[in-house]
């Protein structure tokens, strides 16, 4: 039998037998300050779809905004994508009741997706955030996502991965700004930024 390391965070290494057909749903966050957290996320789902996978993108604090990806994404087969947002900014100081209960609707819903294993893959996009800005509880979040059958994979994006989500997860990316056209004043461009 032969083992490989799959996944290192946070200096700790999961250690899974590849031989293990039943475990093959992971959980991967995707975070910093960098741009690409949901693009990434979606182009997972794209190569999913290219192999008849089917996948679940719900988002959190994001509410009918027009982005470019979303508008290609609904065309591919076994894919579908749900907004629980508005379209306003949330005031991280002080949200709003709306703000919480859609957050809280996109757990429900979220829960209902993941215990049901109709789906290979789930992208809680925002789901960082939604928990940096305490329309959720990270104890929640991850009951949730330990109660996924061992075949679903779970994708969280997002700034601020909390601490639990990043030990949880086996994968975690961090995209960080280093350059970036926003630091000279380069308004967001339709087909590139949005």
């Amino acid at each position: 039998m032969k083992y490989y390391a799959y996944g290192i965070h946070i200096s700790v290494v999961r250690v899974f037998n590849l031989e293990d057909k039943k475990r093959k749903g992971l959980v991967q966050v995707y975070t910093g300050t960098g741009k690409g957290k949901t693009t990434a996320a979606l182009g997972l789902v794209l190569r999913a779809s290219g192999k008849g996978q089917k996948s679940i993108v719900i988002q959190f604090m994001k509410g009918q905004i027009k982005y470019g990806e979303l508008n290609a994404i609904l065309n591919l087969p076994n894919v579908e994508i749900e907004q629980y947002g508005r379209p306003d900014f949330v005031n991280k100081e002080n949200p709003e009741k709306i703000d919480i209960d859609l957050a809280m609707e996109g757990l429900e819903r979220a829960k209902e997706v993941i215990v049901s294993g109709d789906y290979d893959i789930v992208v809680l996009d925002e789901m960082n955030m939604a928990l940096d800005f305490n329309l959720l509880s990270e104890e929640e979040v991850i009951d949730v996502i330990e109660k996924r059958p061992p075949h679903v994979e779970i994708v969280l994006t997002g700034r601020n991965a909390s601490p639990g989500l990043i030990n949880l997860a086996d994968l975690v990316t961090v995209m960080a700004d280093v350059k970036h056209p926003y630091m000279v004043g380069v308004e967001g461009r339709e087909g590139i930024e949005y």
